[in-house]
């Protein structure tokens, strides 16, 4: 009889063992797959978050690109219709078309070494003695030969300064100058536009690449005189 209880009692630790195996196992397959769930979520979140941070970032971004583009296209739009300056017959009737936001001072002297000199600026035209003011545009008549005028520059060609290219107004096809670009003055580098009137030069200058554009485009296609 104690024979067979004990048979019985290996069979049931047997079967015990055979049976606490796979439970572990499951168990531990349970523990597992709460893990990776919970990893899972874990990233799912963080992913989302993310994601909802760049998207912000990107609607913020878009918003201000659109708000600078807005800003740029009134500001452009602003400058319309131009403004126009007319100058004395004498001097060659100069006409200069600047945007309707900007300002000009123009002095007008006979007999004078400089008889058209001129300062255009958005807004207002700040004090012309000033040796710190980059204006937008200037503008002048000097009593100078344009030969003489040009020569003046050689010196900064050689040193690789400025570069001179020919230069034709569109509203002057037939007169021939010069378009200097880079340090047009010992303290200003922008663009300068030399041609000859008469005995005399007409000069026309940005001193800053700021106002480039309105140079290039408003300015330049738009001027025009009387050889």
């Amino acid at each position: 009889m104690s024979g067979i209880m004990h048979r019985m009692r290996q069979h049931q630790h047997g079967s015990m063992n055979v049976l606490l195996i796979p439970f572990i196992l499951v168990v531990l397959f349970l523990i597992a797959a709460g893990a990776f769930a919970v990893w899972a979520f874990n990233g799912r979140q963080d992913f989302k978050n993310h994601t909802d941070q760049k998207i912000a970032s990107a609607v913020e971004i878009a918003k201000k690109d659109t708000a600078a583009a807005d800003a740029k296209q009134f500001a452009e739009a602003a400058k319309q219709p131009l403004k126009t300056y007319t100058g004395p017959e004498a001097y060659g009737s100069i006409i200069i078309k600047y945007p309707r936001t900007w300002s000009a001072y123009v002095s007008e002297t006979d007999g004078s070494s400089t008889p058209v000199d001129g300062y255009f600026q958005p807004d207002v035209v700040p004090s012309i003695l000033s040796q710190t003011v980059t204006f937008a545009l200037r503008l002048q008549v000097v009593q100078i030969t344009y030969d003489q005028v040009l020569t003046q520059f050689s010196g900064l060609v050689k040193a690789g300064s400025v570069t001179v290219t020919p230069f034709k107004a569109p509203n002057v096809p037939g007169v021939v100058g010069s378009r200097i670009d880079g340090q047009i003055t010992t303290t200003k580098r922008g663009s300068m536009i030399l041609l000859p009137l008469r005995d005399k030069t007409l000069k026309l200058w940005t001193e800053s690449s700021q106002y480039q554009p309105d140079f290039n485009n408003n300015i330049l296609p738009n001027f025009s005189f009387s050889p």
